[in-house]
């Protein structure tokens, strides 16, 4: 599917309940000259099959580079496969050069500098903004002449995201808030068409100053146990998938609020059975 002029979208229908409404992958640039990839999915067929669809309905254009947003399994676990069909060169974080390297091999993976600017054909280019908290080694996208953001698991389509450090999760998003932005083409979910109407950002910068809120009044109330605050804070139909990831959260949580001063954290304490 065609996105704008120069930006490209294989979606992948996965069905996983972890991020609702789907994946994508991405391809920028000039079909008649060079294009990048937008990270390479995960190594499950029907990602590759929807990838090398797309691939060969833009006439297998050049492809002069392939981005990585992050190292999760579903962003990098088709690498090896993709590698082998467009021999590009990967471009990722310098926390990920190593890990890539064993999977394409050292002088395939080349470190993406922040503020760096990526060529992507067609005499446009993407710049690359470090954006920490999801995961250490995130990086978002950004193509000014068209205004498109590429926010990977920074900032979801049809969700809100896991988080690995809010601190730093919370200060990429204001970065990401300070572009001009008329789509967000995020990894996952629906793409986000006029983004600042909709108010996307400042809700993912709202759905968690709330969320500190509800974990503080747990705390107040005297629930100290994440799987009861979880039990508190969330719905009670939440579905057994998503458990986990919302006890992840509401540690990411108290991991910022001990950061801030504002909670302490009490060493377990043992005893002998009598």
């Amino acid at each position: 599917m065609q996105v704008t002029q120069h930006v490209f979208v294989a979606h992948i229908d996965d069905k996983a309940a972890a991020h609702p409404g789907g994946s994508n992958i991405y391809f920028v640039g000039d079909p008649k000259g060079d294009m990048v990839i937008i990270d390479s999915g995960d190594q499950a067929m029907e990602w590759r099959q929807g990838i090398m669809q797309l691939y060969e309905d833009l006439g297998r254009p050049h492809i002069s580079s392939i981005l990585i947003t992050h190292g999760h399994a579903d962003h990098v676990g088709g690498l090896d496969r993709l590698f082998e069909v467009v021999q590009a060169p990967v471009r990722c974080h310098p926390k990920l050069v190593k890990k890539l390297s064993g999977v394409v091999g050292e002088s395939n993976v080349l470190k993406v500098n922040a503020q760096e600017r990526i060529s992507t054909g067609g005499g446009l280019s993407l710049l690359a903004i470090n954006t920490p908290g999801h995961e250490v080694d995130h990086i978002c996208y950004y193509l000014r002449k068209e205004k498109v953001l590429f926010t990977g698991d920074t900032i979801l389509g049809s969700s809100s995201s896991t988080v690995k450090d809010l601190s730093d999760y919370m200060k990429s998003l204001d970065k990401l808030s300070r572009y001009s932005v008329e789509v967000i083409c995020p990894a996952h979910g629906g793409l986000v068409e006029n983004p600042r109407s909709t108010r996307l950002i400042p809700w993912y910068i709202k759905h968690r100053q709330e969320r500190e809120k509800q974990v503080l009044l747990a705390l107040s109330n005297g629930v100290d146990d994440v799987d009861e605050m979880v039990k508190e804070i969330y719905p009670r139909n939440l579905k057994k998938a998503l458990r986990r990831a919302a006890a992840g959260n509401v540690r990411t949580h108290l991991d910022k609020l001990i950061k801030d001063g504002t909670v302490e954290e009490k060493p377990a304490s043992y005893t002998l059975k009598g």
